[in-house]
């Protein structure tokens, strides 16, 4: 009853415009925000053909005390989703109406003359209206190198593949792996192209072509009760919101910022990648999204992480806390349009007053990072699509900072560069859905310069500092290794 309830209270605050579906699903207290924000998602996708269904049963009237948003869940989970797998007396109180409500749903697709429940929703709907929600169909703008419009058409979001983190701090790939396939899934091995992913279906899955700790499933896959999942062996996690940790590539032993840190995926990439030995120090304002993170890395296994509910911009870079610290992680508030994905009250395309404020922030906060004496490398990240929060703010921080850092050439093999907004912007990533198969993503690496310094790097860090075995440079599987059985 949990997910439901929780769900419903979300579409209650979307209603009174509360807030976004984002920030309202994190700020909710549910534990699973992944799967909170699905169900909302497609509750919402669904709410006209919802609405209907419920006058045409009459179900409210059947059941007084029946909220309607807690209908509209329900209703949708019983005809569109799972099933109702949870919801206690509320579960029941549906089923009594199925028959009626299965009913309804067979004369609208009569009258609309379609066999598919997905094709009630109609594709104009392909813009948020009126409380309801939509999915936006992003793509790259002819000539942007990577930039993403709304006017183009691109993967919609049931087209991204569900991706996979390995959680190394428990178990090993292999060993997932193994579990999967006992579960009856069927490995294809390493995928050599975007394109393999496109064509996942059913219960199959790959390891990704770029990242060697990521499993590739197809999008439809829901993976929230699956054991590795609610033990903290596996993390959902989008495949370009992996690349920052990855980037960054902190050696075991370093002490590391994750400055805007909720709701922690990224911050329990950085435990795994630092095996717990070290140092994390992950900053966020709000307490509730830090009680979040709590939860998540608790379940991850993640020890050496020192949570505070606090602004990184009001952290002192002189503190001797963290005067050892030498590697930073910056994926501050941003527009957010490059999810596929958003809410009613979730700008698609923010104004330019907008931008212009978000800009200040980003520029502020980044050069509040490069302040700390100790710093050797920053990752700076957002998952927004637009040039003024990314290209154009480590350009005007770089001019600041002069000699003093410069940008690494990241990752040569992605496909997606910056836009060439300045010189060396094509050392900076982008991801898009209709290139990447993610969401829209922007990642910039900054080193310290050494005197004398000549080209940018083109390594993580941790490969520099720490050469990687042959057949385990970025984007290569991993050698097969002991195994490390799962807790």
């Amino acid at each position: 009853m949990a997910l439901y309830s929780a769900a419903a209270a979300v579409l209650a605050g979307l209603e009174r415009g509360e807030g976004g579906l984002k920030s309202l699903v994190y700020n909710s207290g549910f534990p699973h925000v992944r799967q909170l924000y699905a169900l909302v998602s497609e509750t919402l996708r669904y709410a006209s053909v919802l609405e209907k269904l419920l006058d045409g049963a009459a179900l409210l009237q059947a059941e007084k005390k029946l909220e309607p948003q807690l209908a509209k869940v329900l209703v949708y989970d019983l005809l569109f989703g799972k099933g109702l797998k949870c919801g206690g007396r509320w579960k029941a109180l549906a089923r009594r109406h199925r028959a009626r409500l299965e009913a309804e749903l067979a004369r609208m697709k009569v009258r609309h003359k379609v066999s598919r429940n997905e094709d009630l929703v109609a594709p104009e709907k392909a813009v948020s209206t009126a409380g309801e929600w939509a999915r936006a169909a992003w793509a790259p703008c002819a000539g942007s190198s990577g930039g993403l419009c709304l006017t183009c058409q691109a993967p919609a979001a049931s087209q991204i593949p569900r991706y996979v983190r390995v959680n190394t701090l428990k178990t090993c790939v292999d060993d997932v792996i193994d579990f999967f396939k006992r579960q009856g899934y069927a490995y294809l091995g390493k995928a050599a192209s975007v394109e393999e992913l496109k064509a996942l279906s059913g219960k199959k899955f790959l390891l990704d072509l770029h990242l060697p700790e990521l499993l590739v499933f197809p999008s439809q896959t829901d993976l929230h009760d699956n054991l590795l999942y609610t033990s903290g062996h596996i993390i959902l996690q989008d495949k370009a919101s992996c690349l920052p940790a990855f980037l960054l590539g902190p050696v075991a032993g370093s002490h590391v910022i994750d400055a805007c840190a909720a709701p922690g995926n990224k911050t329990s990439h950085l435990a795994a990648i630092l095996k717990n030995k070290g140092q994390i120090f992950a900053f966020d304002v709000d307490p509730k999204r830090v009680a979040t993170m709590n939860t998540l890395l608790t379940r991850a296994g993640v020890t050496g992480c020192q949570l505070a509910q606090q602004d990184f911009l009001t952290v002192d870079p002189r503190d001797p806390t963290y005067s050892r610290v030498t590697h930073i992680l910056l994926d501050p508030s941003c527009s957010g349009s490059g999810m596929v994905t958003r809410g009613p009250g979730e700008e698609a395309v923010p104004s330019a007053e907008r931008l212009r404020a978000l800009a200040g922030f980003q520029r502020r906060v980044l050069n509040h990072a490069l302040s700390f004496p100790a710093l050797q490398r920053l990752v700076y990240s957002t998952c927004s699509v637009h040039q003024e929060e990314n290209e154009d703010v480590v350009q005007a921080v770089l001019q600041e900072w002069r000699s003093a850092f410069r940008l690494v050439s990241a990752f040569p093999s992605w496909p997606c560069r910056g836009l060439a907004a300045f010189s060396g912007a094509e050392s900076c990533l982008r991801a898009s859905p209709a290139e990447t198969l993610t969401n829209g993503f922007f990642v910039a690496v900054l080193e310290r310069c050494k005197e004398g310094a000549a080209a940018p790097s083109s390594l993580p860090a941790a490969a520099k500092e720490n050469p990687q075995p042959e057949g385990t440079e970025p984007g290569a599987a991993p050698k097969k290794r002991k195994k490390q059985r799962m807790k």
